[in-house]
């Protein structure tokens, strides 16, 4: 059986473990929250990039099949 000193060891052992995983979450947490908010950011400029493109691909196609063919055809 083990002794009060060794059982106090252990124990904290095992505080100093968790104190260790507690500040490694919340570093984790804080890495997450950042990452998130740049991929809301990148979405929101794919988005206003898509619609850009949508916006300018009309007009460019209008443009060419309004223009006649070129005079050798």
């Amino acid at each position: 059986m083990k002794s009060t000193d060794e059982l106090s060891q252990a124990i904290e052992t095992l505080e100093t473990r968790n104190a260790f995983q507690d500040d490694v979450i919340e570093q984790l947490n804080n890495e997450l929250s950042i990452h998130q908010s740049d991929i809301a950011e990148l979405k929101q400029q794919v988005a206003l990039l898509a619609n850009r493109i949508k916006e300018n691909t009309p007009d460019q196609l209008g443009e060419d099949e309004v223009e006649p063919p070129p005079p050798h055809y």
